[in-house]
């Protein structure tokens, strides 16, 4: 039994993890337009728990790249030539990201609802 509580730990912590991924993508779309925002992105990690590799999330990152500077003459922000910094978040790279994880969140999703199925059928199986 000890390899279907390894799978279930490892299809949950990877369905956490790409939670956390979403809840950031979602974060950054909401703040595209946000003068000065930076975007954030999570990396994942493998660790040890109790004897089991599990993923995690790593420590949040904010993106290096520069923003964009917006013209735009009667914004607060604006300086003497009518400029602001924007955000750098792309919204096309944001989307796919979206996607990417959605698409990883129903793959462990599957995993973990098939890792139970098998469990139960085991246990049906040593009953009888």
């Amino acid at each position: 039994m000890s390899d279907f509580s390894h799978s279930l730990a490892a299809s949950t912590s990877a369905l956490r993890a790409q939670s956390a991924r979403l809840r950031h993508v979602s974060e950054n779309i909401s703040n595209a337009d946000t003068p000065g925002y930076r975007r954030k992105t999570v990396p994942f990690e493998t660790a040890q728990k109790d004897g089991r590799e599990v993923v995690q999330t790593g420590r949040v990152k904010l993106d290096r790249r520069d923003a964009s500077r917006v013209y735009d003459p009667g914004h607060p922000m604006a300086d003497e030539t009518g400029h602001y910094r924007g955000s750098n978040v792309d919204l096309m790279i944001e989307i796919a990201d979206a996607r990417e994880a959605q698409r990883s969140y129903e793959a462990n999703l599957k995993m973990f609802d098939q890792t139970r199925q098998m469990s139960s059928s085991l246990m049906e199986l040593l009953r009888k």
